[in-house]
């Protein structure tokens, strides 16, 4: 099944291939950005966290922000199953890169524990018509205005970890490797890593497990 034929169709429902690991329901999702400047697109030790713009999108039922996510199925891998959720809720496609982490965390809609994986996305293309355009609206903003407007503690942690992913990317990147699409672990300083909880938040009782 290929990304792009999923534009005229719409978001998948239903849970009777949903993934479940340990009685937990397995979501993922994505951490979307890309380059303002796109003079510095091919410049990786140019670019810098003041370049990137992080997208987020509102709630199918309120105004929270977040990062496009949902349910992993059985027919998909886990790559594709988070392609397609970005897709589905925020229309865009793009590179993903190495995987962020998993986390445990519980939503109070539901009252149970869910398992999420979150992938950074780099976006190479903005769609005009995706699935669920009707039913959301998309925000890019700053990395430190993402952390702010962010309203899940758990995606929040998942944005940190892209962060500190990309921090210091150039020091270690191959000639032979896509600097776009390089996610490798670096130091940073925590001081500009700080956030604040929404009192809003619905979804708590978040921890790293991997």
């Amino acid at each position: 099944m290929q990304i792009m034929k999923l534009v005229a169709l719409p978001s998948r429902t239903g849970r009777h291939l949903q993934r479940y690991n340990k009685g937990f329901r397995q979501v993922v999702g994505c951490v979307p950005y890309r380059i303002r400047d796109t003079n510095k697109a091919q410049l990786v030790d140019d670019i810098t966290l003041d370049d990137l713009e992080i997208l987020l999108i509102s709630s199918q039922k309120s105004t929270r922000l977040m990062f496009p996510k949902g349910g992993w199925e059985l027919d998909e891998d886990i790559e594709l199953a988070a392609s397609r959720e970005t897709l589905e809720e925020a229309g865009v496609v793009g590179l993903l890169g190495e995987k962020l982490g998993e986390w445990i965390f519980k939503s109070k809609s539901q009252e149970k524990f869910h398992e999420g994986s979150m992938f950074p996305l780099y976006v190479t293309e903005e769609l005009e018509v995706w699935p669920e355009k009707n039913l959301r609206h998309r925000v890019w903003m700053t990395v430190n205005e993402a952390r702010q407007a962010c309203a899940a503690v758990w995606m929040k942690e998942a944005l940190e970890e892209f962060v500190c992913q990309f921090t210091c990317r150039s020091r270690e990147v191959e000639v032979d490797q896509d600097p776009l699409t390089s996610c490798l672990l670096a130091l940073y300083d925590n001081e500009d890593l700080s956030f604040t909880a929404q009192t809003a938040d619905k979804e708590v009782d978040c921890y790293l497990i991997s």
